[in-house]
């Protein structure tokens, strides 16, 4: 049972446990605006993909989902993801992050202890977390999973207090639990209010490609795929307990990344918009977000140690594939493009 799964991250991992493995999934999603079951299109046929429609703050009606799907893991990726939208409206990453989480572990506490001895045994709650979560770097160091947790933004503070739930869980109920944080993701099918889609749409619309601050932050990139194939393999392989910090071993300052993308699209992309010359002439910096944390790293050495995990992508090839993917799919992003989000710039101190 995947909650979240018609988002970015649970849809990658439902299409690879669907396409590559003989698992059953069964997809909890309330399909809030970042939720798109377009994005399951290639699995949602299979015999062994469900899908129901719910609020993971619902406890009575998860506890009900739960028993009646009887899963042998639960992984959760249902949350608020997003930073500028934490900034402007941090009510809903409070209420998603937080109170969803505690009602999910409830639900699935109670699911849990009246499992048959030897399904209890194997029974994993798996919990997707944020590198955020552990604020930003100084110098060349890097993130590992006993480092000290200090959230920057409304959104990391709201994914910090549901890593501290999950724990509090399993040394409390000892509920069976995994935990992972994982650096920025990119990759097909991810919406379009994230940095390396929202450049790649605002480029091929001749939109100024807005860049905070001078762009030297720095951030680790993860291909998608790479993550999903982590996840899947901690919540099925991973001794109780343990927690795995997922990267990309791709750190890049964020103006890298917005030039790199304007390189790719100048080879593979020939209808320049009008008026502009070079992709890179629409990069615009501008001012930046409250609590912009300066670079995030992770050091993935244990989940490589103890799980023989490593990404197959390097940053070049994953945002070729990015970046390709966005210019043979315009379906899927102009399905997105046509509800509420529009490419605007969010994040912004009140009256500012």
């Amino acid at each position: 049972m995947i909650t979240g799964g018609a988002g970015f991250i649970g849809s990658a991992v439902i299409r690879h446990l669907i396409l590559n493995t003989k698992h059953i999934v069964l997809n909890v999603d309330k399909l809030t605006y970042a939720g798109n079951l377009n994005s399951l299109a290639l699995v949602e046929a299979s015999s062994r993909y469900f899908f129901l429609k719910a609020d993971i703050c619902n406890t009575k009606k998860l506890e009900t989902i739960l028993i009646d799907f009887n899963p042998d893991i639960v992984m959760h990726l249902a949350a608020e993801s997003h930073v500028d939208r934490s900034i402007d409206d941090p009510s809903l990453f409070i209420k998603t992050n937080i109170l969803g989480t505690f009602s999910l572990l409830e639900a699935v506490r109670k699911y849990w202890v009246k499992l048959p001895s030897k399904q209890k045994n194997f029974f994993r709650f798996h919990h997707v977390s944020t590198d955020e979560v552990y604020g930003d770097l100084d110098g060349d160091d890097l993130f590992t999973e006993k480092s000290s947790y200090a959230p920057s933004s409304p959104y990391s503070a709201s994914k910090a207090s549901s890593d501290h739930l999950v724990r509090a869980w399993h040394r409390t109920y000892d509920l069976p639990i995994t935990i992972s944080n994982c650096s920025n993701n990119y990759g097909p099918y991810h919406f379009p209010e994230k940095l390396i889609p929202h450049m790649i749409l605002s480029a091929l619309e001749g939109k100024s490609l807005s860049v905070y601050g001078n762009g030297t932050q720095v951030r680790d990139w993860l291909y998608v795929d790479d993550h999903a194939r982590a996840l899947i393999l901690i919540a099925s392989k991973a001794s109780i307990g343990e927690t795995y910090n997922i990267g990309g071993n791709c750190q890049k300052q964020n103006i890298e990344v917005v030039e790199t993308i304007c390189d790719l699209l100048e080879i593979h992309y020939r209808h320049k918009p009008i008026g502009t010359g070079l992709y890179k002439n629409l990069i615009k910096f501008v001012k930046d977000r409250p609590g912009h944390d300066v670079r995030y790293a992770i050091d993935t050495y244990k989940i490589k140690n103890d799980l023989g995990w490593e990404p197959k992508e390097s940053f070049e090839t994953g945002l070729q594939k990015t970046v390709q993917w966005y210019l043979e799919n315009e379906y899927w992003w102009q399905q997105v493009l046509s509800g509420s989000y529009r490419l605007n710039r969010i994040g912004r101190k009140l009256g500012s």
